[in-house]
């Protein structure tokens, strides 16, 4: 139980059985021990007393094993930098707990993108008739914003933005996509559009174009 060991073998290996990787492993371990040993005659320990409880590396100790044999694991412990904008689209469910109290307060938001997490909405930003016609909007695009997400919990929370329209047409689809990525796609406001030319046609001079190169 204190070291586990994995190994890969081909088609052939299957074949034939497993047996030789078995031994194979074996007298990989007990030449790990071999080794230990001559270090330590090595060094001189050989001769120094030693209690039971100090009989120094055991065969099954991971620092003596090499590094294809171990696993590494890690965690995370803190968030840098917040890269997605936390916005996703997707569809808004009932929960399948009809008896429970979440049921009452929340709904169940999808995403298209698998991943993101599913995300509780609350009830109040979903349509007024959605829980009792549930089906109407199951092929509604929302867009949600996750807010929260709790260590303990397998969903976000999160808060429905707006209702995009129906699935599978081209804006509500576009919209969607803008609005993940965080590009800003509203209209430009008035001080940006009087930097355009006001009189319409308006041509490239002669004179810019001579000092400019021609990209069209």
């Amino acid at each position: 139980p204190d070291v586990i060991i994995e190994a890969q073998f081909d088609d052939n290996d299957a074949k034939h059985g497993q047996d030789h990787l078995q031994d194979a492993l074996t007298d990989d371990i007990k030449k790990l021990s071999l080794d230990t040993a001559e270090k330590e005659k090595a060094a001189g320990v050989t001769g120094v007393h030693r209690t039971k409880q100090d009989d120094g590396p055991k065969v099954n100790d991971p620092r003596l094993l090499p590094d294809e044999f171990l696993q590494r694991t890690a965690k995370v412990v803190c968030i840098l930098e917040k890269k997605h904008s936390r916005a996703a689209t997707g569809f808004i469910k009932l929960l399948a707990d009809r008896n429970s109290e979440l049921f009452k307060r929340c709904a169940m938001f999808s995403p298209v993108d698998h991943r993101v997490p599913r995300v509780y909405v609350p009830l109040a930003d979903c349509p007024p008739d959605f829980v009792t016609k549930p089906e109407t909007y199951s092929q509604m695009l929302f867009i949600c914003r996750i807010v929260d997400w709790k260590e303990d919990s397998n969903f976000a929370s999160g808060r429905l933005c707006k209702s995009l329209g129906q699935a599978g047409e081209i804006e509500p689809e576009s919209e969607g996509i803008l609005t993940e990525y965080g590009v800003d796609f509203s209209d430009f406001s008035p001080e940006v559009l009087e930097c355009l030319p006001q009189d319409l046609p308006w041509v490239i001079s002669p004179g810019e174009l001579a000092k400019r190169r021609d990209l069209r």
